[in-house]
């Protein structure tokens, strides 16, 4: 039994969704969105690369020499699994362990729109699940990918830096590739799935604009492709894949995007009301002509409005999904106040006064 599992169990057991190894600081678990230390002394710089190096195989503690970084999955004997980060600074190497829940949880249990498990039937395209690191983008695309397995026979292919949620195949085949040990790169797992006969493609990551050239080729092929972005909001993530690049390509990657991708899911983490656990808001963008044709023109300034006007197909702006978990008493309205773009409609939930200053002061509602 490595030493590190011992604050593994503490974490797991208190319900954290992480736990932090980090140099000079006793060690940390993530509750409700706030680090709590262990009762436990301050970690030297020795004491945390040994926590660390226990559970390093070669190819990893090669990575992190070579990089300074590394992702890797790691099974705690009787504990549980998690996703680790390892990552050299200044002052040493710190580790921070996400929790991986034992059963994959479904769309329903995540308490996520409905509109979610319409994307899992779609035949091709590409659907975008986007956000900061931390904001369940993983558990969101393994929702999914849980829901095809169930529902749908069919060959699904996994790229993933590492492998958090282990599927075992049901009515479809299921088949999980984990990059640095079954594939180098993005684009070469992408290359390799698109021989192997697959229906469904997860990318745990577009890292890049060769990644996401591949993608959009998958999906006009005929297959379903699902991805992850680190960004946010659904304009801003198109915006983001057409500036990376050049203007002599731009024109062709926002036909290429209006005419595959099929939705982009955007995703925020806010505290729940009762302080415990934290929920998803998204904003959802369904493509559809009018939206198309706005991304082919370049006009994705104007995607808010129609994502406005286009609720009947499941679309939804971030702050009308922050408000509606706001009015049905969900989530922190305070969180949600500052979280939010348009402040002004927030202002009657927030319990803490203070904030209004904080923040700026509520913004006035945008002319019709």
């Amino acid at each position: 039994m490595a030493r590190l599992d011992a604050f593994l169990e503490i974490g797991r057991q208190q319900g954290g969704s992480d736990i932090h190894l980090a140099v000079g600081l006793p060690p940390l678990i993530r509750l409700d969105g706030d680090l709590t230390p262990i009762r436990y002394r301050e970690l030297t710089a020795e004491e945390t690369d040994g926590l660390v190096r226990e559970i390093l195989d070669e190819y990893q503690s090669r990575r992190l020499a070579e990089s300074g970084t590394v992702d890797l999955a790691y099974d705690a004997t009787d504990i549980g699994r998690f996703r680790i980060n390892v990552v050299r600074h200044m002052r040493g190497v710190s580790a921070i362990c996400r929790v991986v829940p034992d059963k994959i949880p479904t769309l329903a249990d995540l308490r996520l729109p409905p509109v979610l498990s319409q994307f899992t039937r779609l035949n091709s395209g590409l659907v975008l699940v986007t956000g900061a690191t931390g904001t369940g983008k993983s558990t969101t695309l393994a929702a999914m990918i849980n829901e095809i397995n169930t529902q749908r026979s069919l060959n699904v292919i996994a790229l993933e830096d590492p492998i958090e949620f282990v599927h075992v195949s049901q009515k479809a085949l299921v088949v999980q590739r984990e990059l640095g040990r079954h594939f180098m790169t993005f684009q070469e797992g992408l290359r390799a799935a698109l021989r192997q006969d697959p229906d469904v493609i997860l990318v745990g990551e577009l890292r890049d604009p060769e990644s996401v050239t591949l993608a959009l080729e998958a999906a006009e092929t005929g297959h379903l492709v699902l991805g992850t972005l680190h960004t946010r909001g659904a304009a801003q993530t198109i915006d983001r894949i057409v500036d990376a690049r050049s203007s002599d390509n731009q024109s062709q990657i926002r036909h290429s995007l209006a005419d595959n991708l099929r939705a982009v899911v955007s995703q925020e983490l806010i505290r729940a009301a009762d302080g415990r656990g934290r929920r998803a808001a998204l904003e959802i963008l369904v493509m559809n002509g009018a939206v198309a044709q706005l991304v082919r023109e370049g006009k994705t300034f104007q995607i808010g409005g129609q994502m406005i006007t286009g609720r009947r197909l499941g679309m939804q702006l971030m702050d009308q999904s922050l408000l509606a978990l706001v009015r049905a008493g969900e989530v922190d309205p305070d969180e949600a106040y500052l979280k939010a773009l348009e402040k002004w409609e927030f202002t009657p939930f927030v319990t803490r006064p203070e904030l209004l200053t904080m923040a700026g002061g509520p913004s006035e509602p945008r002319a019709a």
